[in-house]
């Protein structure tokens, strides 16, 4: 009985937290951490105030848990990102497959759920730096990485000619979302661009750094 009891309630504490980091997630977002108490949070995701403290501790590993759980978008561009040019045998078919991921990745940087969770980031950094930091190297420094991996090995392979991977790949994503980003950071109510605006960033970025 104790078993089937403790499977019964490891079955109830996934659902639980879920809830939990959505409903953190939404308040969090709306609110900023300083205005966001755990037990709105309890009630938004319709469980006790005390369920909240077992699955995380305080309301900073909460915090944390929101933040760092956004990663996840950029390790699936960096593993898709891998794999595409990984694939990628003839020097006709870089342009596409870049054109491609270069068109993904400004789409996720300059959408409004990753937006959202960068001016999060942005405005508790002074609170919390280390999870800052480590939300930089997580996700925006990790596929700026990757991205330099990617075209070091495509030049490896003879593919295309890239002198500095890593420069290129930055001055790639600036190209493609710096101007962007930066007006969507100080103008949260402007609309993002679309899809058109997107692929002439991908065209002008790509073209500048010579992948086009």
């Amino acid at each position: 009985m104790r078993i089937d009891g403790a499977a019964g309630d490891e079955r109830r504490v996934e659902p639980a937290r879920a809830a939990i980091v959505r409903a953190a997630t939404e308040l969090f977002l709306a609110h900023g951490f300083q205005a966001t108490g755990t037990d709105r949070i309890a009630a938004a995701a319709a469980v006790s105030k005390q369920t909240v403290y077992n699955q995380f501790g305080d309301k900073r590993s909460l915090f944390a848990a929101v933040v760092l759980g956004v990663t996840a978008t950029a390790e699936a561009y960096g593993a898709e990102l891998t794999a595409t040019l990984g694939a990628v045998e003839r020097r006709e078919d870089v342009g596409p497959a870049l054109r491609r991921l270069a068109h993904r990745w400004a789409s996720a940087v300059l959408g409004p759920n990753v937006l959202a969770v960068r001016r999060l980031v942005v405005a508790e950094a002074a609170r919390f730096p280390e999870l800052a930091a480590e939300y930089h190297r997580r996700a925006p420094g990790a596929t700026l990485r990757t991205v330099a991996d990617g075209l070091a090995r495509l030049a490896g392979r003879g593919l295309v000619e890239v002198d500095d991977p890593e420069r290129t790949a930055s001055d790639l994503a600036f190209l493609l979302f710096g101007a962007e980003l930066d007006r969507a950071l100080f103008h949260p109510d402007a609309p993002g661009p679309d899809e058109r605006r997107i692929d002439e960033l991908v065209d002008h970025a790509l073209r500048v750094v010579g992948l086009g």
